[in-house]
């Protein structure tokens, strides 16, 4: 079949590497507009971007996916099918109406549940034991099409949000080879969504990542992994901000309020709502990530001091 695929972020990648070692033809890819990274301000192809020029595949980078130009490209590219992974943008109705057989999503749940942008950050802070992949016939509103294939994928104690979005990238790939192989011998079935199961995961801001010492350590703890790798969990020490990549759990408790730095030596122990917590990998401003125990003795940390006080 011919084949357009639409994506931006690393999630992407995976699926649009099977296609292209498919018997499917990849006849274009759209993807973001390059952006400006950095503090240099120069400008970088999204992943996807990357991947399709390597292939010399036609790459579409539209502002926006409307306009007559943009869908007469579209259809001169006589797609079969929209596969759609991540690209970033929703698409209108008469640009789903294109392809002959239907656009087709990776989404990173199982829909119904965690519709939206952020479904693995999502999962992740409210504590599940698992998530998955869904395969689904793409419509109008917002990941409400019906189910073609899904596989659950076990989120672990020690997973973050970065490390279950790599694993749930390949196995989306291998499901859309799937969906796209039954779907070419009328062998998909697709089932209605129930609505009335129906949760959402927002997209995620970076002022949300901003750490609640008063919290509990499970929260706190769920956070971090969440908000990893972006936008990074954070808290703020002498005036910067300080993200936290990991932290752990300890015995104990302390009288001091929460965000007090009760130890030091030999690695930082922070008071929380109803614990303590050690500090085991963190990143200052300006900084590649490193050891809690590397930052505490390179910046002088002191017991007593107190993060977030000055946020």
């Amino acid at each position: 079949m011919q084949v357009v695929f639409w994506g931006s972020p690393r999630f992407a990648v995976p699926t649009l590497k099977a296609l292209i070692d498919s018997p499917h033809s990849v006849a274009a890819v759209v993807t973001q507009p390059d952006r400006r990274r950095g503090r240099g301000g120069s400008t970088s192809p999204t992943p996807v971007a990357q991947v399709a020029a390597t292939a010399d595949i036609p790459l579409l980078k539209p502002d926006k996916p409307r306009g007559e130009s943009f869908v007469a490209r579209l259809t001169d590219a006589e797609p079969d099918v929209f596969v759609v992974a991540a690209y970033g943008e929703i698409l209108r109705p008469e640009v789903l109406a294109l392809p002959a057989r239907g656009a087709f999503n990776v989404h990173a749940s199982l829909l119904p549940a965690y519709r939206g942008a952020a479904p693995v950050t999502r999962a992740i802070l409210d504590g599940c034991d698992s998530t998955g992949i869904t395969i689904m016939r793409m419509e109008a509103g917002l990941d409400t099409g019906p189910i073609c294939l899904q596989a659950e994928e076990p989120i672990h104690a020690d997973d973050s949000a970065g490390s279950v979005t790599e694993r749930l990238a390949t196995l989306g790939a291998t499901l859309m080879i799937d969906a796209l192989g039954r779907l070419e011998s009328d062998t998909l079935t697709e089932t209605p969504q129930d609505d009335t199961l129906a949760s959402y995961a927002i997209k995620v801001a970076a002022e949300e990542a901003h750490l609640d010492w008063s919290a509990g350590v499970t929260s706190l703890e769920r956070a971090v992994r969440a908000y990893d790798p972006w936008p990074g969990a954070w808290t703020t020490w002498r005036g910067e901000r300080l993200k936290v990549f990991r932290l752990r759990p300890i015995a104990g408790a302390e009288s001091a309020p929460s965000g007090a730095v009760v130890g030091v030596d030999p690695e930082p122990v922070v008071v929380a709502g109803d614990g303590l917590v050690v500090l085991d990998v963190v990143q200052p401003a300006g900084r590649e990530r490193m050891s809690g125990a590397d930052w505490a003795r390179g910046r002088m940390l002191a017991a007593g001091e107190r993060l977030g006080e000055d946020a």
